[in-house]
């Protein structure tokens, strides 16, 4: 029996709902709606039993963060989509061997196509979202049409192309528009962070704050790792009416903090001062550290004898961190160091050959180590010639990201993209080395203003700098490490793909809404304009097979297949299947065979398929479209 695929995301509301009463059966109950309708609901009092916990409701007083719409914002992350992703080759590079991704779309809608797939599959995360700072931004939590659409139907821009919305302070829902366009974004970040991965957000002084509350709320106030305080400029800002602000936060939260193991920085040569060999130890070169304890023990006061035989106590109120066996062990270990002459304060000896890798990172990035705005806005004037892009983070301060992140392979997220200042660090850092780390850009594509160098230089929206900027950024990567081995294996391309509506008729989703004389006229479920790879990238998703995975067309007498991720899968959107390529694709041995509804004219077409896949092929499972 062949089933339908249901090319649609799941809705994550009805997921917590069946995960919450597979725990508790007892609490599922009906109600009625304020029409009249039964529905299913779930028996709060029954529930608090359950947890031995009370569950605060109405106007009870709590400990919350919220805000107007929040509601809106938590169904708007939950609710499902049949917006898919379709594949742009000529927008690509190495579009056949390349496992990046970039993907041009509204990122609320990209993040639930992409939920299935990439589930607990994300390494790191870095999002510079747009700060609200009374400019405008175009992100909202409906996304199923063009930018032209989009921008018209929300006003956006007048008859003459101006722009209108300004997220001013006097809009009355200054706070509350930012946090409905991050709240839900946040929520789908977090279920595609690996349990051991990181999310990074850059953050000004505007909606730090409440930032910060809704990392609490998504991610749990327990995961909050740091907030790191980047130098972004370096000069004064004399033109400002108060303070000239010369940094921001980046906040760093974990999915499981347990689970995170952070990166160490590598060591410099000033790290190295002030290791030396006073006595000539076989170790080598060492560096000497008190042994008084920062809490008082009375354990730890007791005698110490230099070999000079000079008695040394701890100060008053003060102890040693160490027991007296294991001061004992240390001195007959040669690891106490009573000076040259024998007579200063007692100090532990830590040796260069025994410090660890690398050091480890401070939360306060100065611009002399990780750059600074001046930096970023350099590195793209000179892969360009011009100033496209306003204020891009630059590529050394991502990369002290994703060394903390402590992610060599594994994929890399942006979903903020702007200039793609990420993926020309993640190249950049798998270049110098040797890592393997994939990424995947998302970027809506906000047109660019006519008077803008970019718009003059020939970019129409934002997308086409960031792509443009990895062309030629990896180009200048290849030509910098012309010399390094291996280095001609360095992924440096990128699967473009693009946010549309369902490939598939609204017949689809919907056939008790379908007259019947339009179902008779009905000869494809699948849109005109959809080609066989716009199919197998929706198919892929429903799958939840990475959109990086091979794709080949294996050829036949009578046509050709398209096969998935080694073998996994195979798939014919033709018209006319005949006897040979059903019988190739069963050879095949994949999992999964997919095929059209309207591939079969007859119903002995199918059971002919099916007849055959049983004989040569009985646990490959069939499905159609």
């Amino acid at each position: 029996m062949m089933d339908k695929l249901s090319m649609q995301t799941k809705n994550l509301a009805d997921e917590n709902y069946k995960k919450l009463t597979e725990l508790f059966p007892n609490i599922v109950t009906e109600t009625v709606d304020e029409e009249g309708n039964v529905i299913r609901a779930i028996d709060k009092d029954k529930l608090e039993m359950e947890l031995a916990t009370k569950v605060v409701e109405g106007n009870e007083e709590r400990y919350q963060f919220t805000w107007p719409d929040k509601k809106k914002s938590v169904i708007a992350s939950n609710a499902p989509t049949t917006n898919t992703l379709r594949p742009s080759r000529e927008d690509s590079v190495n579009f056949d061997q390349t496992e990046n991704l970039y993907i041009e779309g509204d990122n609320l809608e990209v993040l639930k196509v992409l939920k299935e797939t990439y589930n607990g599959k994300v390494k790191m995360i870095y999002i510079d979202p747009p700060y609200n700072t009374g400019s405008d931004f175009v992100y909202e939590d409906d996304f199923a049409e063009d930018m032209n659409e989009y921008m018209d139907r929300s006003g956006q821009f007048d008859e003459e192309g101006n722009r209108l919305f300004v997220n001013t302070e006097s809009n009355g829902r200054f706070h509350t528009d930012w946090l409905n366009m991050i709240y839900p974004r946040l929520k789908m970040a977090r279920n595609l962070l690996s349990e051991d991965g990181v999310i990074f957000i850059s953050i000004d002084d505007n909606e730090q704050a409440n930032l910060k509350k809704i990392c609490d709320e998504v991610f749990g106030e327990r995961n909050f790792i740091a907030n790191f305080i980047w130098q972004k400029n370096f000069a004064p800002k004399n033109d400002n009416k108060y303070i000239s602000i010369s940094t921001e936060s980046i906040y760093l939260i974990a999915k499981n903090k347990a689970k995170f193991k952070r990166g160490l920085l590598p060591r410099e040569e000033k790290h190295n001062k002030g290791y030396q060999n006073y006595d000539n130890d076989p170790r080598g070169d060492w560096t000497s550290g008190s042994i008084l304890a920062t809490t008082f023990s009375e354990s730890g006061v007791f005698e110490i004898v230099s070999p000079t035989g000079k008695v040394n106590l701890p100060a008053k109120g003060r102890c040693w961190r160490f027991s007296k066996n294991k001061i004992d062990e240390l001195i007959k270990d040669n690891r106490i160091w009573f000076g040259e002459d024998g007579e200063n304060v007692p100090r532990i000896k830590r040796f260069l050959n025994e410090m660890p890798d690398g050091v480890v990172p401070q939360n306060l990035l100065l611009y002399k180590e990780v750059g600074s705005n001046q930096d970023g806005n350099r590195e793209l004037k000179d892969i360009f010639n011009t100033q496209l892009f306003d204020f891009p983070k630059n590529t050394k301060l991502l990369k002290r990201l994703l060394t903390i992140s402590n992610v060599k392979e594994g994929i890399v997220m942006d979903f903020f993209s702007g200039s793609a200042t990420t993926a020309h660090a993640v190249m950049q850092l798998n270049a110098e080395d040797s890592g393997n780390r994939k990424y995947i850009m998302v970027q809506i594509p906000e047109e660019t203003e006519e008077n803008s160098e970019a718009y003059k230089a020939g970019y129409k929206n934002i997308c086409e700098i960031g792509k443009e900027r990895i062309r030629r950024a990896a180009k200048k990567i290849k030509e910098d490490f012309k010399d390094k081995e291996g280095i001609e294996n360095l992924d440096t391309g990128f699967r473009v793909l693009k946010l549309d509506t369902s490939n598939m008729r609204d017949v689809y989703y919907n056939p008790a809404d379908i007259e019947l004389n339009v179902l008779e006229n009905q000869i494809d479920n699948v849109k005109d304009d959809r080609d066989e790879y716009d199919l197998l990238f929706q198919v892929m998703l429903d799958f939840g097979i990475e959109l990086s995975s091979a794709i080949e067309e294996v050829q036949v007498a009578s046509g050709k297949y398209l096969s998935v991720a080694d073998g996994f899968l195979c798939a014919s959107f033709d018209y006319d299947i005949d006897t040979d390529l059903v019988k190739a694709m069963a050879k095949s041995k994949a999992s999964y065979a997919i095929f059209k509804d309207s591939s079969f004219k007859r119903d002995s077409d199918r059971i002919n398929l099916e007849q055959i896949f049983n004989e040569l092929s009985p646990n490959t499972e069939i499905k159609v479209i």
